[in-house]
């Protein structure tokens, strides 16, 4: 074989360490064996194999199941049982485990090894002709399904699903627990008879042909649509592949002495220290977490088992000691015996994520550092969930189980498909997604949804942890909302209220209240907490982070949420105003200096007044101001629309002077490529008067300010500069502007004079134009663009395949692209820093609030990051940890 390790380890053989070569599942379960918890033995094939298996065109090596036999054997000699025996058989799982855990995402066969001579052995082992077929059917129905469908369509568990409610109806049944064992047997014949239809075979009977096709399952699996989605989702590599785990069988489903359940050993959702789970009797652990059964809290399991019970929460608390984290743990209880099936590191809200570090400081658990680099930065927008107001007054319909929590608002939509088609990505209307159950094929539609609603399934159901790790408000076991079936159009509430798609609901995911109508939304606060991570992340990180402000309001947000500063004000923002947009208008339409002068002197006093509330509200912060930077025909009215108003007034034979000059103007002022036209430093220089005015206005704001006895840092940035003989030009007219200001208010104003760094050019000749500039801001935005060649706006029909195709790794708008813009980036800071060592190094581009980018531009020894105010948190943590990681 090609594999540099052996390909398939014990369990006993491996430990926490391998995540790489086992994956996360399969390190956890060696080093669960090695420390003596009650796991059933089993072995992993590793990674490696994986990515054999793609490089080799979809092929397992020749003798990879040699090896597998090997193990199967050591496996048979620790429990006593023989795969595919007909007196004491061995049964397998088949599991996906990638180093990162991708929950849901990827395929899973239980009950791997049964045959017509193995039930005949279950049978006389478990003294239960019921659950032995009742596992059979179930094995049929799960092995066609994962290993088989994508050959053969019609093998879906939906349809074994509908010949299942025939088989009971035939029956005069409703519940599966009033099926006897002569039932499930007859339901596995119809199952045989439908598998032949519909691939003209029998269905398999040798184990190792089963077990060799359920591995080779799971390594498809790693490529299915949902895993990748999740995959981009969460910036996990493609290439790093998945392990298979395969575990001996214990059994839930033998009765009321038996059950499978998971559990957190703090509450997922809140984070609270206490345990949070669920669990059902007589049931295997996919019915847990598919969502299809509403499950039990853990605490009736005490009532139920409390010597089982006890043994699970001494075994909770060894594995979070052990890994110093909260715990996700699947277990089995058979015949009044427990097992641990997996332990990972538990997905939590990002609320839960901030408590759980907090607290486990306090307990003495861990260090300050550790809990800075354990919460996810994603987490704290997480934490920061909206809220509902005036709730008192609205009308609940329905409650469930509060899965995941805050606020959303939005029209009830009945399917993925539809809520990724109407939802965010889409038409960008605000949905919730409503459904009896969800699935990790229905992940997009959720991540397009305001919010996710279930009529089935519990806060460990698949829709719980999707919630919990996007932050997406949701409630599960609504058993409120009655739906007809999986393909309903709307839902029924007790008190006769029928909801149809397209009509506005609000769920409360905190409390699993469901109202009708849309209800106000209002930010979340910051819990105490919250404050306590961010004063221990501000501690660790030595980058200064700022946020991108263009109003008073935006600015005490930003305060608010711990920005040192403003990176990013920008004055284009204010031109738009209803109370301003004329007047910049009829500057735009001057026809003579004197009539644009006379427009311009009359903004003056308005965009002061601007400036001056922004000062105020930063109180001594600095404040980076960019001078005017789109062209000038995005302040004017839409030449396409325009025209067509003009063809209405001449048909009706009615003239328009004004609209017919302002036409001209529109027409004069088109460009082919706008974004590359007439605007940044270029419109500063063909019309001076427009910066010269803006830079009067922001002196003089700041010495007014400064009057009032506060404190004032103004940074005037001229944008798009590509060659320094720009930069002196307009910023030698700006000084005198500037100073003959200052002297006017007869108060010196500390201001600097800078650039936005975002041509290609400008990163290159940086040595030069650092000695005309005392500050850079990178515009990753537009330096990004111009380095991919590409617009933000039209890129949408290509990038996205270009992602999925692996061309591109991810969307280089969202993060920095380390190899192209960034190494554009390291020669632009190397050198500036060489001919002005004291220059000030920020990116003001809405990748400054990008985890991976902060991190790079902390590499980089940027002075700042500044991003939208609700990213600040995000980026301080993310520096935090850039500084934590670099020790």
């Amino acid at each position: 074989m090609a594999t540099q390790q052996k390909p398939v380890w014990l369990f006993r053989e491996g430990d926490k360490s391998m995540r790489d070569l086992l994956g996360g599942k399969g390190a956890n379960l060696a080093e669960m064996t090695n420390i003596g918890l009650p796991v059933p033995p089993g072995f992993t094939v590793t990674t490696e194999v994986c990515t054999e298996y793609y490089a080799n065109n979809k092929q397992i090596p020749a003798d990879l199941m040699d090896e597998v036999k090997k193990a199967v054997a050591d496996v048979e000699n620790q429990i006593g049982k023989k795969f595919g025996d007909n007196k004491n058989p061995l049964l397998f799982s088949v599991r996906s485990g990638a180093k990162f855990s991708l929950p849901g995402m990827m395929d899973t066969v239980l009950n791997l090894g049964l045959n017509e001579s193995a039930i005949e052995g279950l049978i006389a082992t478990s003294g239960d002709a019921r659950f032995a077929y009742d596992s059979y059917r179930r094995f049929i129905m799960m092995f066609s399904d994962i290993t088989l469908k994508a050959d053969y369509p019609g093998l879906s568990k939906e349809g074994f699903e509908r010949m299942l409610t025939d088989h009971k109806a035939a029956l005069g049944k409703e519940d599966d627990t009033e099926l006897t064992g002569d039932d499930w047997k007859a339901l596995c014949a119809t199952y045989k008879v439908f598998f032949k239809e519909q691939t003209g075979k029998d269905f398999p009977t040798d184990p190792y042909e089963q077990l060799e096709t359920s591995i080779t399952a799971v390594f498809r699996s790693w490529n299915n649509e949902r895993a990748i989605i999740y995959r981009n989702k969460e910036k996990i590599s493609h290439s790093i592949g998945t392990a298979v785990n395969v575990q001996s069988m214990v059994f839930g489903n033998m009765g009321d002495d038996s059950g499978s359940g998971v559990m957190f050993t703090r509450n997922a959702a809140t984070g609270e220290n206490v345990i949070y789970g669920e669990y059902l009797q007589n049931a295997q652990g996919e019915d847990v977490v598919a969502g299809v059964r509403t499950p039990k809290e853990i605490a009736e399991l005490e009532r139920d088992n409390k010597e089982i019970y006890d043994e699970l929460i001494t075994n909770a608390k060894r594995l979070e000691d052990h890994y110093r984290d909260m715990q996700d743990i699947e277990f089995t209880i058979e015949k009044n015996k427990l097992f641990i099936l997996q332990c990972r590191s538990g997905k939590r809200t990002g609320t839960a994520a901030i408590r759980i570090a907090v607290e486990m400081v306090a307990e003495g658990f861990i260090s300050k550092e550790k809990a800075v680099a354990m919460v996810p930065p994603g987490g704290l927008e997480q934490a920061l969930h909206p809220r509902l107001k005036n709730t008192k007054a609205a009308r609940v319909i329905a409650k469930g189980l509060n899965a995941g929590p805050g606020g959303a608002v939005g029209m009830a939509v009945f399917s993925s498909e539809r809520a990724a088609e109407l939802g965010k990505g889409g038409e960008g209307k605000a949905v919730i997604l409503c459904s009896q159950e969800t699935t990790p094929d229905d992940l997009k539609g959720m991540l397009a949804a305001q919010g996710v609603l279930t009529s089935r399934g519990g806060r460990t159901s698949h829709a719980a942890l999707v919630a919990r790790q996007f932050g997406i408000p949701t409630i599960c076991g609504c058993s409120d909302m009655k739906m007809e079936g999986h393909h309903a159009q709307s839902f029924t509430t007790p008190d006769g209220t029928v909801i149809k798609e397209g009509d506005w609901i609000t769920i409360d995911g905190t409390d699993g209240v469901v109202f009708e109508g849309a209800l106000e939304v209002e930010p979340a606060g910051q819990s105490g907490d919250f404050g306590t991570l961010m004063g221990w992340a501000d501690e660790f990180r030595t980058m200064g982070v700022r946020a991108n402000a263009d109003t008073p309001e935006q600015a005490a947000e930003a305060i608010a949420l711990g920005a040192e500063g403003i990176g990013l004000c920008r004055t284009e923002h204010m031109f738009l105003e209803e109370d301003r947009l004329p007047i910049v208008r009829r500057m735009i339409l001057a026809s003579t200096e004197a009539d644009r002068q006379a427009a311009l002197d009359d903004l003056l006093p308005i965009q002061r007044e601007d400036f001056v509330g922004i000062f105020r509200a930063m109180n001594g912060l600095p404040v980076t101001v960019r001078l005017i930077d789109p062209p000038l025909h995005e302040f004017l009215p839409n030449q396409i629309e325009l025209e067509k108003e003009i063809a209405v007034l001449d048909s009706k034979g009615i003239s328009d002077p004004e609209k017919s000059k302002l036409l001209s103007k529109v027409r004069e002022l088109h460009e082919m490529n706008p974004m590359l036209g007439l605007r940044g430093v270029r419109l500063s220089i063909v019309f001076p008067g427009i910066v010269a005015m803006q830079t009067a206005a922001i002196v003089g704001a700041a010495a007014q300010v400064k009057k009032e006895g506060i404190a004032v840092e103004p940074e005037i940035m001229i944008p798009l500069i590509g060659h320094v003989n720009e930069l002196k030009a307009v910023r030698g007219d700006l000084e005198r502007v500037a100073k003959e200001t200052a002297e006017a208010e007869g108060v010196a104003v500390p201001y600097k004079f800078g650039t936005m760094i975002e041509i290609p050019r400008a990163c290159l000749t940086a040595g030069e134009i650092a000695q005309e500039a005392e500050f850079f801001s990178f515009g990753t935005n537009d330096l990004t663009q111009m380095t991919y060649g590409m617009s933000r706006d039209d890129a949408g029909p290509f990038l996205m395949p270009y992602i999925a195709k692996e061309i591109y790794k991810e969307d280089p708008t969202v993060s920095i692209d380390v190899s192209g813009v960034g190494r554009l980036m390291q020669i632009c800071v190397d050198d500036a820093k060489q001919v002005n060592p004291k220059i000030k190094l920020g990116i003001c581009g809405e990748q400054g609030g990008d985890p991976d980018s902060v991190k790079f531009c902390n590499k980089l020894g940027l002075t700042y990051v500044s991003c939208s105010p609700k990213r600040v948190p995000v980026a301080r943590l993310s520096a935090a940890q850039a500084a934590i990681e670099s020790k």
